[in-house]
C-alpha cells in the first residue's frame, strides 16, 4: 500500500490562532465545551471549520431525527468514508449522550445487521444515498419513507453527508489523533490495517 499524504499544518488553539481562526475556535468552544483535535486542524481553513460547525448544528437542531437516529446517520457515513476519528467520536457520543443501543452502534461499526428495524432502515437508506451519489432508486426511497421518515429528512441526510465529508476528509488529510475522551471507542477501517 502506498503511503497516504499527511498534512503538515500545525493544529491551532485559542492561544495561538490568528484573528479569524480564533473567532471560529471560540464558536466551537461555546458549542462543544472544548477544542477537539479535529477542530484544531480544520481551523487552518476557518471557512472549512465554520461551515462544518454551522451544518452540524443545523442537523442536530432541525433534522427531525432523534439523537439516536442522528448518530446512526453520522456513524453510517463515517464508516463508509473510513474515518477512524469520527467513528471513535460518534461511537462515544452514541453510547454516552445519544443513548443508541450498544448493539446498534456495534453493528454499524462491524458492518453487521442492525437489530432495530427503524434504525436499520435509516442506516440502509443513508448508505444507499452515499453509494448512489444522491441518486436513490425508487425501492430504497419507498422503504425509507415506509419506515416513517419523510422526504425532507432525505435532504437532512444530504446535509449530514456534506458535514461528514468535511470532517472525514480533513481527518484523513491530517491523520487526526483521536482525543483521549473518545479513545475508549477507537476503530480502524479493516481494509486500511
Amino acid at each position: 500500500m502506498t503511503q497516504k499524504y499527511h498534512m503538515t499544518l500545525a493544529p491551532q488553539g485559542l492561544d495561538d490562532a490568528g484573528p479569524e481562526a480564533l473567532e471560529v475556535l471560540q464558536k466551537a468552544q461555546r458549542q462543544v465545551g472544548f477544542i477537539p483535535n479535529m477542530y484544531a486542524r480544520m481551523v487552518n481553513s476557518p471557512g472549512l471549520l465554520e461551515t462544518y460547525l454551522d451544518g452540524y448544528a443545523r442537523f442536530r437542531e432541525h433534522s427531525g431525527f432523534t439523537p439516536a437516529e442522528q448518530e446512526v446517520v453520522f456513524l453510517t457515513i463515517s464508516r463508509a468514508n473510513g474515518c477512524d476519528y469520527c467513528m471513535a467520536a460518534h461511537s462515544m457520543i452514541a453510547d454516552s449522550m445519544s443513548k443508541v443501543p450498544v448493539e446498534v452502534t456495534d453493528a454499524i461499526r462491524n458492518d453487521q445487521p442492525i437489530p432495530d428495524p427503524r434504525l436499520s432502515a435509516l442506516h440502509r437508506f443513508t448508505r444507499h444515498l452515499l453509494d448512489s451519489r444522491g441518486r436513490p432508486d425508487q425501492a430504497e426511497a419507498a422503504a425509507f419513507l415506509t419506515a416513517g421518515y419523510s422526504e425532507v429528512q432525505i435532504l437532512e441526510i444530504v446535509l449530514a453527508i456534506a458535514v461528514k465529508t468535511l470532517s472525514n476528509w480533513s481527518n484523513h488529510l491530517f491523520h487526526t489523533p483521536v482525543d483521549e475522551m473518545f479513545a475508549g471507542r477507537t476503530w480502524t477501517m479493516e481494509k486500511e490495517k
